[in-house]
């Protein structure tokens, strides 16, 4: 049974920086992409970034340049180093499987608040 738990969510201050964290279970996560997702308060979910098994990234346009997705394959694990954070970058962070895209997310995600 796949699993998915989030953490490493905060407040943080503008400017400062955060690692998230999502602890996998039940599927190689060696073989499949990921992906981060998030929700603004009040939008729709809204893509972050995607890894592919081979290691090779993509990253929506906000994010670029700021956020850093990886993986350890040994912990099980896929992280997103968050950097120059924005207020606007408070959101709840999901990560799910798949590269691309905002459906089939299971996780119960963690809260990311940018505040001074």
């Amino acid at each position: 049974q796949v699993q998915l738990v989030e953490s490493g969510g905060g407040l943080a201050q503008p400017g400062g920086s955060l690692r998230l964290s999502c602890a996998t279970s039940g599927f190689f996560l060696s073989a499949t992409g990921m992906r981060w997702v998030r929700q603004v308060p009040g939008k729709g979910l809204e893509w972050v970034s995607g890894i592919f098994s081979d290691g090779s990234t993509r990253y929506a346009e906000f994010a670029k340049g700021r956020f850093t997705i990886s993986r350890d394959n040994a912990k099980k694990t896929l992280y997103l180093q968050m950097n120059s954070l924005k207020v606007e970058d408070t959101a709840r962070y999901y990560c799910a499987l798949g590269i691309f895209g905002t459906e089939n997310i299971r996780g119960q995600g963690t809260q990311v608040t940018v505040s001074s």
